[in-house]
């Protein structure tokens, strides 16, 4: 039976630490595990090329925390190490009508854009907001609402644009129940929407644009017979009906989840404004 997740952190066991596998961990607020492969040997075993994967593990996301302005500054701190210099394209993946897949779009509706500014202010007058780093941000649907694909709408957008950089952000599939909710996932890797639930789009990849492509995601949903075998032990009948399963409080999930995302990605974006800065932006 095939699995289905989007996490490196699930995809790779001790059979696949290799010389060219190496796992660094750390955090203060997250349980951050990073796994650094080096080249593409174990993409047919495990479905992962070359790149970094990070993972933030904590509590549930759904829930406001204590700890959210640490959270969210180290999601940023994080975030930050993988960015170049110069402007960013910030895309929001995913259909904002289904509430397990709109993560995406609502996280790129909070994010502050910023490309505009220069031409539209006075430079003396203004010099904070015109001094931010160049952003732009939309979330363009899926192909199911435009015909078009993602991959498509993204390339046509970047080569008018021309960023340093593309962040894009997609709900996740897990095989750890106790991921749901809990887990964030950044990658240098880029992304291939849908792929988690086998609804596999073109990717969005440094090979596609020619730029680095860093997605972020967080799982929303896990596959039932994952589920069945993970609580039996029991293999399970691929021919039996299968379903993605969903938190039971996605919609408060995916609208605290899609602004702590926003949250950090703000701040990694714009390392001159500070957490009330941003909060001030909701």
């Amino acid at each position: 039976m095939e699995i289905r997740t989007d996490l490196a952190l699930e995809s790779i066991t001790e059979d696949d630490m290799t010389e060219n596998v190496h796992i660094r961990t750390r955090g203060d607020i997250f349980s951050i595990t990073e796994i650094i492969i080096d080249d593409d040997s174990c993409l047919a075993s495990i479905g992962k090329g070359k790149g970094r994967y990070i993972t933030l593990e904590g509590g549930s996301l759904s829930r406001f925390s204590e700890d959210y302005r640490l959270m969210a500054e180290e999601l940023a701190q994080e975030l930050s190490a993988l960015l170049p210099e110069g402007e960013v394209l910030v895309v929001g993946l995913g259909n904002n009508d289904i509430t397990p897949d709109a993560i995406g779009p609502q996280t790129a509706s909070k994010v502050l854009a910023t490309r505009h500014l220069r031409e539209e202010l006075d430079s003396d007058e203004e010099h904070f907001l015109t001094s931010l780093r160049r952003v732009s941000a939309f979330a363009g649907g899926v192909m199911g609402q435009t015909g078009i694909e993602t991959a498509e709408i993204v390339r046509a957008i970047a080569a008018e644009l021309r960023p340093a950089a593309i962040i894009a952000i997609d709900a996740l599939a897990c095989t750890d129940i106790s991921r749901l909710g809990t887990t964030i996932q950044i990658t240098d890797t880029g992304i291939s929407p849908g792929s988690g639930v086998s609804n596999e789009r073109k990717e969005l990849s440094e090979k596609l644009f020619g730029i680095p492509v860093i997605a972020v995601g967080v799982p929303t949903v896990v596959d039932m017979h994952t589920i069945v075998k993970s609580l039996t032990g029991k293999r399970i009948n691929g021919e039996l009906p299968n379903m993605m399963v969903t938190p039971r409080d996605i919609d408060r999930l995916t609208e605290r989840a899609s602004q702590l995302l926003a949250f950090g990605i703000n701040l990694a974006l714009q390392p001159t404004l500070s957490f009330e800065d941003v909060r001030g932006l909701f």
